[in-house]
């Protein structure tokens, strides 16, 4: 688990791979709120595969900015980061695995930088802003489902909300609030996997998504809220890695 720290536009990022950098590269965005920690749980899995890049988006974790001004703060800053992060690894192309709100900021960089990108898999997508109550009615409905199906949860990576810096993490998440994300998903031309929970109010973007994207493929998971990474791993990653046929 080598780690580094960038310095990069006012940030330090904080960044994390793992797995051999002779294998392709898979670019990680978590869930709102969360740090790198929360990919713990997934990552042996995923190295024997890929090459696994994790970044604490400016604010979250470890990353650390310096002026809490409203421009540090947008979903093409973080694209910025996470283009200039790869970069500086020497990695020009990556695959791209986001969960949740980590897939707005994963729709605006595959957007930004089409060119660098092989194939995403964007769970829980939603081009709208999220109805956070819906969220959590969902996500609970479908714990009770699969406790009711003898399905146990999984224990949460530890520590996978935890920052450094709280005020600027209250900053982090109101990026989506800057942009309408219908401007970007357009641009998304590489191969598309759509993974979104059966109870996630966001199922009906996802839809509307694969939909107008002719060359995604749409994944709804059964018993799953919003936040399959977390609700139910391994579905999550046997969906992931038979997307990429492994």
């Amino acid at each position: 688990m080598p780690s580094h720290s960038f310095n990069y536009k006012g940030a330090k990022l904080y960044v994390e791979v793992d797995g051999n950098d002779v294998q392709p590269a898979l670019l990680l965005y978590g869930p709102g709120s969360s740090n790198v920690r929360v990919w713990d749980h997934l990552i042996n899995a995923l190295t024997p595969h890929f090459h696994t890049v994790r970044i604490d988006v400016r604010g979250y974790g470890k990353s650390i900015v310096e002026n809490l001004r409203e421009d540090q703060f947008t979903l093409e800053q973080y694209a910025e980061n996470a283009s200039y992060v790869l970069a500086t690894l020497g990695i020009d192309k990556t695959h791209i695995w986001s969960q949740s709100w980590g897939t707005r900021a994963a729709i605006v960089f595959c957007a930004l930088n089409f060119d660098k990108v092989e194939t995403a898999a964007l769970y829980a997508a939603n081009l709208g802003l999220p109805d956070v109550s819906a969220q959590r009615r969902g996500t609970k409905e479908a714990a009770e489902a699969r406790r009711a199906a003898s399905i146990d949860d999984s224990p949460t990576p530890d520590g996978f909300q935890v920052h450094e810096m709280p005020d600027a993490a209250l900053l982090t998440a109101t990026a989506l609030r800057k942009i309408n994300l219908q401007d970007f998903v357009d641009r998304l031309t590489m191969p598309l996997l759509i993974g979104t929970g059966s109870h996630d109010p966001n199922l009906v973007s996802s839809r509307e998504i694969a939909q107008r994207l002719h060359h995604a493929r749409l994944v709804e998971f059964e018993l799953v809220g919003h936040n399959a990474i977390l609700e139910h791993p391994a579905l999550a990653l046997s969906t992931f890695l038979g997307f990429h046929r492994l």
